[in-house]
């Protein structure tokens, strides 16, 4: 008796995903190593998102799975296979204003509390707070420092991050 065998499958033989991205349904051939990241910046032209340590120790590539917020650099494309993403590019569609052209509530307040300087860690704190704020962990200040604390800001916008996620929160934002 026989056993027939399947031919090797290589390392590099791309894997056809599919993912919704800012609301956009996207079928894509990925290498089996590409990371979330990776994908959405060089492949997708997504550059909202950062490369900041590559190691998942800053929080500049912070984006929505699912409404989850992970560290893309960390992520493989393949182990998100029928998710939902949303990148710092996607953030307004998910405000209360949707499809008004409308920034989301923690995007004008980060603008209100001027919550940025050099703004490269921005799209990932942005995405942090959404994903803080799903979660409903967080309902003190410390709590949202600690929070946050996985996104840095080499600037020290801290306060005025924290200030505008409390806001959104307590509904005081414009």
């Amino acid at each position: 008796m026989r056993l027939e065998t399947q031919p090797p499958v290589s390392a590099d033989t791309p894997i056809g995903i599919t993912l919704t991205i800012n609301g956009q349904r996207r079928e894509l051939r990925v290498a089996p190593w590409t990371t979330l990241l990776d994908l959405l910046r060089e492949r997708l032209d997504l550059t909202g998102t950062k490369k900041g340590c590559d190691h998942g120790q800053c929080g500049a590539c912070t984006v929505l799975v699912n409404g989850t917020r992970v560290n893309s650099c960390l992520t493989l494309a393949v182990m998100k296979d029928g998710a939902e993403i949303t990148t710092v590019e996607g953030l307004a569609a998910l405000g209360d204003r949707a499809g008004s052209n409308a920034l989301h509530p923690i995007q004008e307040a980060f603008i209100e509390h001027d919550a940025f300087q050099c703004g490269y860690c921005t799209p990932g704190q942005l995405c942090s707070s959404v994903g803080l704020m799903n979660e409903g962990h967080a309902h003190t200040r410390d709590e949202i420092r600690e929070a946050m604390s996985g996104n840095l800001c080499r600037c020290g916008a801290y306060t005025n991050i924290v200030d505008a996620i409390e806001d959104v929160m307590q509904g005081d934002a414009r």
